[in-house]
């Protein structure tokens, strides 16, 4: 087995502003952390978030014994531009990746990996002497580069699946294994299992056993529930006893069998005594999906409008818990306006390293903890779609800005401009444009001027309607 070297920054080097003060007490110690993503799960899936029908006990333990943020985004609407920001802390409009494909190789619509100079969450880490895993749903490399999948983008133990055809396609890929200098692409029997996440999650528990003691650990747990493709074979007994439709039945199975793959996480943390010091974070990677079954049918988004691939509320606000015990005040609840690329500056402040330039989020670690936290002068969204023969140019490129309790969304860059007040209209259902003419000339000046060009994904701007 190839180790790689990982320089540690000493932790002296920098003087930390918000956190500086609670640690200097001498009762911290650097603590794990869990990040837990779920895959296209809705804002109200979850009990803690009003769900009815769907039982998800171990999430909603979670939220009561810490903070449930009811105003947190995601990094777009779909998995892959979504992901892009959280592991690199840029806001959408400023990534390498701004839809699940874009026109990247001989002209044609592919897979866009992330940069190989822009800093990952577990580069980031690994800098702080975290040790690093990844296991489930990376989506942000192409099958043929293997220097664009997690284990070269700073995880030191990667577990992925792997899309696409040739050498290394359509396969689980277990980076941990060489042959001739080439990782070993393994194909693992999951038939003996109820999903992919129990088959993941046991290689998590087998993962937490081997991991160093003496130093801090960073588990990305990305989930592949309650996606439409989620491979389900042995919960048919769930929800049995409900006259629901199949694919209904399905739906919450897949999410109440991946609140008890967290809960048996939960409970190896406890039994290897880590538990108390580990800051866990549970959230989903856009809206919920409306293949084969019907977002509405569990009311997915509670009042929410829109699904999967909106930029109205529906598609981005997603569900976000964090616990961390002694630190974050149990029963909390945020109105804290916050969003992925929030993730990066929060966990290089938990980890006691300075936040990297790349990042224009805020750290919510003040939040967290109880203390004044900064907040954005507004967020703001894009997302393209793939072109085909059922979306126009004017479809395939939106955008949505929050500013404040006002919200601006066009579907098009000559479209209107729409304006809903979402502290009085949630469901983004009054146009109230017509009253705000400087929020949609703001608004406008924001969709135009703060975002990058992007080769990849043209329709935003290099290549006009």
């Amino acid at each position: 087995m190839r180790l790689k070297s990982i320089f540690c920054l000493p932790l002296f080097i920098f003087v930390l502003n918000v956190f500086s003060q609670e640690v200097s007490k001498g009762d911290f110690k650097k603590p794990n952390i869990l990040f837990l993503l779920a895959d296209d799960l809705g804002y109200a899936e979850l009990g803690s978030y009003g769900q009815q029908m769907i039982q998800t006990p171990v999430l909603d333990d979670l939220a009561a014994n810490g903070m449930r943020f009811t105003n947190f985004y995601a990094g777009s609407a779909v998995c892959a531009p979504s992901r892009a920001v959280l592991l690199t802390g840029k806001s959408i409009s400023y990534s390498t990746v701004r839809g699940n494909k874009g026109i990247y190789a001989q002209n044609q619509w592919k897979r866009v990996p992330l940069n190989k100079d822009e800093l990952s969450l577990g580069e980031l880490l690994q800098k702080a002497c975290y040790q690093t895993g990844f296991i489930g749903k990376w989506h942000l490399g192409v099958p043929e580069d293997v220097n664009t999948w997690a284990y070269n983008r700073g995880f030191a133990f990667a577990i992925q699946e792997q899309w696409g055809t040739g050498k290394y396609g359509r396969t689980f890929t277990k980076n941990m294994e060489y042959i001739n200098g080439i990782k070993d692409s393994i194909y693992y029997k999951i038939d003996n299992y109820n999903s992919k996440d129990e088959f993941r999650t046991d290689l998590a528990l087998e993962y937490l056993e081997r991991i160093d003691t003496n130093k801090p650990f960073f588990l990305f747990m990305s989930f592949r529930a309650p996606h439409a493709h989620e491979y389900q074979i042995g919960n048919k007994e769930l929800y049995s006893n409900k006259d629901w439709p199949e694919e209904e039945r399905k739906h919450a199975a897949k999410i109440t069998l991946l609140d008890k793959q967290i809960g048996r996480l939960l409970e190896k943390l406890d039994d290897l005594g880590k538990l108390d010091n580990t800051l866990i974070i549970f959230t989903s990677d856009n809206g919920p999906h409306n293949v084969k079954h019907n977002y509405e049918f569990f009311d997915s988004n509670g009042n929410l409008k829109g699904f999967k691939r909106d930029l109205y509320e529906g598609g981005i606000r997603v569900p976000f818990i964090a616990y961390w015990k002694g630190k974050i005040k149990a029963g909390a609840v945020s109105d804290h306006v916050g969003s992925f690329q929030d993730i990066m500056p929060t966990l290089a402040q938990v980890a006691r390293i300075e936040i990297p330039e790349q990042t224009n989020g805020i750290s919510i670690l003040p939040e967290l903890i109880g203390k004044s936290q900064p907040e954005h002068d507004y967020l703001n969204f894009e997302i393209q779609l793939i072109k085909n023969k059922n979306r126009s140019k004017s479809d395939i490129f939106r955008q949505s800005v929050r500013i404040g309790d006002l919200k601006a969304v066009r579907y098009g860059i000559h479209s209107e401009i729409e304006i809903f007040d979402l502290k009085k209209d949630i469901s983004e259902t009054y146009d109230i444009a017509s009253e705000h003419p400087k929020i949609v000339e703001k608004a406008e000046k924001i969709f135009r001027e703060d975002r990058s060009e992007n080769k990849y994904f043209p329709y935003g701007g290099l290549e006009k309607e």
